[in-house]
């Protein structure tokens, strides 16, 4: 059996197939789950990797020898299990795959009720220690129900839309042959939109490119693209689809944070004076957007089990995060993908503009620097550093890392959960600012 410790990380599970996890280990994983959590039914789905249906074999195998009933929803994107744990009224679930990660790899997000997730701190350890001492009997089919949730998922995504309001926009889709390809086509058949879909076919050697767009090399082919097509937008997938990126009119991308100020003012239109929850990294594009429009804007550490815990304990009604994860209170708190897209095709059909237009505020206001990150031998001894170097010139907080607030740039510091590696996000209100102020923190981080 091949199950490394290493494999269970903050979020979820993720390692090498076969060296690290394999069938044997899934196996183990699934049993544990159920024999840690006692749930009485829960779904199982799988993206479209090349290991992934034996994986989610071995997964239903062992929750089912461990004493629960589960429900096989199949291919799907990951925000489709968190989807079916709600609609299907469920006690958990396992979602097989590895998310954004090349080729080689395999993995797991495990969530329980309520698709509440299951990380490091809120039970995985557990099931790692449990699913260790677990020995894999000879292989057996799992008597399993099988469920289509397509119908009701495309119907609850495009319930966050007014579909009259979206103009006929021409628009370039890229889902890397990722799980947006299964998902999307019968959503954009009740979309009026021009849709220009690349890499829809669902393929797990991504012979295309690796299905991360938050690297820049995996987002040229969509900045070509939608300039070779004179495209309103472009939207980008990653592998199991439940984040997605834009890139504007002139092929420029955009940031994560300016997608969050975005969606909150669209969702702060449906629903005003609600709560918006943002990760500490975050431009103050979002804030100063949700203030400007009289939602409640609450800062909070980065992480999709904090911001779910969160988004729960305030009612809050969206939240968002730099990295591409935006989460919908009325999506049982969970991330999705596709809504982000359809809402941002709702605005810039309602406001008339060019995408690049409706950014242009933002471009000339807020500076931004970008995830940098730095490889470092001592963390805690580097963020004591910082402290002391930035004491003087405004505000400390220790929520996340270290974050430093002055009057007009701020930044924040904060280690890697799975590598020694330092990541700094700092905005400044004029350019020149913002790069002084990199590069202090840099020689910091680096001296």
């Amino acid at each position: 059996m091949a199950l490394d410790p290493k494999v269970f990380k903050a979020y979820d599970v993720r390692g090498i197939h076969p060296s690290e996890l394999d069938e044997e280990g899934a196996y183990a994983i699934g049993r544990a789950y159920v024999e840690q959590f006692k749930p009485k039914r829960i779904a199982v789905g799988r993206d479209m990797r090349l290991s992934s249906p034996a994986m989610a074999q071995a997964v239903m195998r062992g929750a089912v020898e461990g004493g629960a009933e589960v429900v096989d929803i199949g291919l799907v994107g990951t925000e489709m299990l968190y989807f079916g744990v709600g609609e299907l009224d469920l006690d958990g679930g396992v979602m097989v795959t590895a998310s954004h990660n090349p080729q080689e790899y395999t993995g797991m997000k495990i969530v329980r009720r309520g698709a509440l997730p299951v990380g490091g701190d809120s039970g995985l350890l557990d099931i790692r220690d449990r699913a260790l001492t677990i020995e894999s009997p000879p292989v057996s089919e799992p008597a399993v129900e099988r469920v289509d949730i397509y119908p009701a998922f495309v119907d609850r995504v495009l319930s966050f839309v007014d579909l009259e309001a979206i103009r006929p926009l021409h628009v370039v889709i890229d889902a890397g042959n990722g799980m947006a390809g299964a998902m999307l086509p019968p959503i954009l058949e009740r979309l009026p939109i021009d849709a220009v879909r690349c890499y829809f076919e669902p393929d797990g050697s991504f012979p295309n490119h690796a299905p991360n767009p938050l690297l820049p090399e995996n987002r040229e082919f969509i900045v070509g693209k939608v300039k070779d097509e004179q495209a309103d937008l472009g939207i980008a997938f990653d592998g199991d689809a439940d984040r997605c990126f834009f890139v504007d009119d002139t092929g420029e991308f955009v940031p994560g944070d300016f997608v969050t100020a975005l969606l909150a003012e669209a969702m702060l239109e449906k629903e005003p004076g609600a709560k918006i929850i943002y990760d500490v990294r975050a431009s103050w594009a979002v804030p100063d957007t949700v203030e400007r429009l009289g939602g409640t804007p609450l800062v909070n550490r980065v992480g999709h089990a904090f911001i779910k815990e969160r988004m729960r304990k305030e009612g809050a009604l969206f939240g968002g995060e730099v990295s591409g994860h935006y989460y919908f209170r009325d999506f049982n708190q969970a991330d999705s993908g596709t809504i982000p897209a359809l809402l941002m095709l709702e605005l810039v059909s309602k406001r008339g503009k060019a995408f690049s237009e409706i950014l242009k505020p933002f471009r000339e206001r807020y500076f931004l620097t970008g995830e940098l990150n730095t490889p470092v031998p001592d963390v805690a001894l580097k963020l004591q550093e910082l402290k002391e170097h930035f004491a003087g010139e405004g505000e400390i907080s220790h929520l996340d890392g270290i974050s430093v607030t002055a009057k007009d740039w701020h930044m924040n510091v904060r280690p890697s959960n799975t590598e020694p590696l330092l990541r700094l996000n700092l905005e400044a209100l004029d350019r020149e600012l913002m790069e002084r102020k990199r590069d202090e923190a840099l020689a910091v981080i680096r001296g």
